[in-house]
This record gives structure tokens, C-alpha cells and sequence, in this order.
């Protein structure tokens, strides 16, 4: 790991709340309650932060920042509200990392927020069973509908078409790899204690759910909920002058990457999650100065397992086209090759909006520290983190442990 120099940046404390449904706290409550944890967590006070961000989806017209700030403490530093669908909250964090390298801070305090309850899953609860019987025909007889065929811009028909077109493309990927991606994070969250739901699922069962939009059932997309997440950065100038403890749980952000859809002549029918997170991660890689043969971890955005399944190349986890052997062999199970999403994921964890960006930097901080239980990645060292918020944003970050 690199020398610790002053214009490093450093996570020193990290929390989230359990994801659920709050009857009786609202969106802020939940903000404050893990604000405070991770102040905690990096044994400093609201009196040390020099600026917060806050950031939430559907609470993000009633100013998060100055909503948690009266719950937390009122001191007069600059509060920023962020909203970038489900990129809000990692766009939290970059922007406490933009203005420490600016300069205009040394620590600050991002947090994301959200309460959902029971809402349609992302807007789309009365999609029924939509199979989508269109042309071309992928290998194996495979239905491909290409990216607008459908002509639906809610995210299970999004998302779905994604999986399909990169079913359509690549040999070994059908409705059984996409459903292994839901069985495997099933699995996962039962180590979980603050994941929305601790149960786990066979393939048949994750297969035989009710069908949401195809290739997605029921147990492959993501349920909606509350919760919040909140971290404390630093500076390597700021984090030289903290106690010793702080120092040796201290986890640098190698890589803090931003991107949106780029310009195309033909236009986009919807946004284009694959080239959105491709030429994110080209650029994390390069500025962390490591390779996906680097990653110990990876906690990245399966909204729906579609998603995490095309993801797994275009992050380059796999080899070009190689999503679906990837999943075949185990590969991101926890004691795969490439752990992917030991949290549960959003499927299992859960995906309130505002708070998952956060809620993602939190599990592969645990990791790196040493501090995960039971679902603990021995001799973790690298991690990334993935989230897409549509329409059009790609955040990703990498992490890399403390060498003190």
C-alpha cells in the first residue's frame, strides 16, 4: 500500500443502520441515528466536522443536510444536499472527498437517508408476469429484446431488457445463471444482521417465484425500505494527527470515480447501464493503480440480479462474455474467487435509495478492517464499490486497507 501522504484521503468511521421499515422514525431520524454512529465510530464530535452532505431520494425536497444537522448538532459549517437517484449517496461522499482535496475542508460527514415503507418495487409493483415475447432470439433459443423494445422505463422491464440483450450476446447465460446470481445473495445475507432479510432460498425457489418481469421473479429484485448510512472522511494531512487506533483502522479511498452516459449519435432509448459502469471502472482502476485481479471484495449495484449478473464483466471480474460461467463456478460466492456483495446485496440487504451508496462503502470498510463476524473476507485488503443511479449516474469506489 502506498506511503500515507497528506493529500490521501481516509475513511475513519463508518455505520448504517439496519434496513427495514420504520413505523415510528422518519428519513432524518435514521440520518442522525448513523451520523452519530460513525462519528462515533471515528471517535471524533459534530464539533470536528467541517462539512456535511446529506443526500436522499424521496426525501430530498425537505433538505436533508439541515434536517439531520438540527438532530445532530448545529455548527455553522457548510451543509450540502445531493440528490442522484440511487447514486445519491456515494455522490455524498465524493463531494466531502472534492472539498477536502479542494482544500476547503480536512474532515467532513456524508450521509444518506431514506424512507420508502412499502411502495411499488421502484415504481413498477403492477408490472405481472411479463414475458416479452419479442425477436431476435439469443443463443439456445433465448428471448433477446433489444435496449428500448420493450418501451418501458420502469426499472424491472429496464433492467430485465439488460439481462436479456447480454443474454442474447454470450454463450452459457439464461434464466438459471441470472437466478444463481438471487440464490447466492440469499445465502449471503443470513450472516447479515443488518440486512432487511436473513433467509435463504433454493434455486428452484428463486426460479418458481412469482415472475416480476423476465428473467427477474420476485426473489431477484430488490424490496424496498428505510434506513441510512453515513461516513466520516479525512484527509492524510488531518488523519497523521488522530490517535493511533484511529490510524490503524483507517481506510483509504484509492479511487472516488463519478461518471453519466456519454453523448451517442443514435441517442438513448434508456440509460445505458453497462457502458455507464464500464468506463467508470476504467477509470477507478487507473487512478487506484490496481486491476480487478486486485479485488479481495466487491459490493456492487444488483437492484435486480440481471444487473449484478452483466456487471460482473462489465467490471471486468470475469472475462469478456464469461458472466455466466462466472456465476456457474461459484466464483462470487464468499469463498469464490471474487467475492461479490457478502452483504446480501440489495436483494437481501435491502435498497433504500438515498443510504445505499454509503451503506456499500460500509460493508467493504468492515472487511478491510477486520471487523465483518461471521461473514468476515480473511485477509481482505482491496474492495470496490458500484452504484448506478438511473438516469444517468455511475459511482465507484476502491478501498484499500490501513498498512499501520
Amino acid at each position: 500500500m502506498r506511503v500515507n501522504d497528506p493529500d490521501s484521503l481516509w475513511i475513519i468511521g463508518v455505520a448504517m443502520t439496519s434496513f427495514g421499515r420504520y413505523a415510528d422514525r422518519d428519513a432524518f431520524d435514521l440520518g442522525a441515528v448513523a451520523a452519530l454512529d460513525a462519528m462515533l465510530d471515528a471517535d471524533v464530535t459534530i464539533a470536528d466536522i467541517e462539512i456535511l452532505v446529506a443526500g436522499s431520494v424521496n426525501q430530498s425536497r425537505q433538505y436533508p443536510a439541515q434536517r439531520i444537522q438540527k438532530l445532530i448538532g448545529q455548527t455553522g459549517i457548510p451543509a450540502v444536499n445531493v440528490l442522484n437517484a440511487c447514486a445519491t449517496g456515494a455522490t455524498a461522499v465524493r463531494s466531502v472527498c472534492q472539498a477536502i482535496k479542494a482544500g476547503e475542508a480536512s474532515i467532513g460527514l456524508a450521509v444518506g437517508c431514506e424512507q420508502m415503507g412499502k411502495m411499488g418495487m421502484l415504481g413498477a409493483a403492477s408490472l405481472g408476469r411479463e414475458r416479452a415475447p419479442f425477436e431476435p432470439r439469443g443463443h439456445d433459443g433465448v428471448v433477446m429484446p433489444t435496449e428500448g423494445l420493450l418501451g418501458t422505463g420502469l426499472m424491472p422491464g429496464v433492467f430485465a431488457q439488460a439481462g436479456m440483450r447480454y443474454a442474447g450476446l454470450h454463450d452459457g447465460v439464461g434464466f438459471e445463471q441470472f437466478a444463481k446470481v438471487a440464490q447466492k445473495n440469499h445465502a449471503h445475507s443470513v450472516l447479515n444482521p443488518l440486512a432487511q432479510y436473513q433467509k435463504s432460498f433454493t434455486l428452484d425457489e428463486v426460479m418458481g417465484a412469482e415472475m416480476i418481469s423476465y428473467p427477474n421473479t420476485l426473489l431477484m429484485c430488490c424490496p424496498t425500505g428505510d434506513g441510512a448510512a453515513a461516513t466520516v472522511v479525512v484527509s492524510g494531512e488531518r488523519l497523521r494527527s488522530m490517535a493511533d487506533d484511529v490510524q490503524r483502522r483507517a481506510v483509504k479511498i484509492s479511487a472516488s470515480v463519478l461518471t453519466s452516459d456519454p453523448w451517442s449519435p443514435d441517442g438513448l432509448v434508456q440509460p445505458d447501464v453497462s457502458t455507464l459502469t464500464r468506463n467508470a471502472a476504467v477509470m477507478a482502476y487507473e487512478q487506484a493503480g490496481v486491476s480487478p485481479h486486485d479485488l479481495d471484495l466487491v459490493e456492487l449495484h444488483d437492484c435486480f440480479a440481471t444487473a449484478e449478473l452483466i456487471h460482473y464483466d462489465n467490471l471486468g471480474l470475469c472475462e469478456p462474455g464469461g458472466a455466466g460461467d462466472f456465476i456457474d463456478r461459484g466464483a462470487p460466492w464468499r469463498d469464490g474467487e471474487v467475492p461479490v456483495n457478502v452483504s446480501g446485496g440489495l436483494l437481501s440487504k435491502g435498497h433504500p435509495l438515498g443510504a445505499t451508496g454509503i451503506a456499500n462503502l460500509f460493508e467493504v470498510a468492515t472487511h478491510l478492517r477486520g471487523e465483518a463476524g461471521d461473514r468476515q473476507i480473511e485477509g481482505a485488503t482491496v474492495g470496490m464499490t458500484h452504484v448506478l443511479g438511473l438516469g444517468s449516474a455511475c459511482s465507484i469506489h476502491i478501498l484499500e486497507r490501513s498498512a499501520s
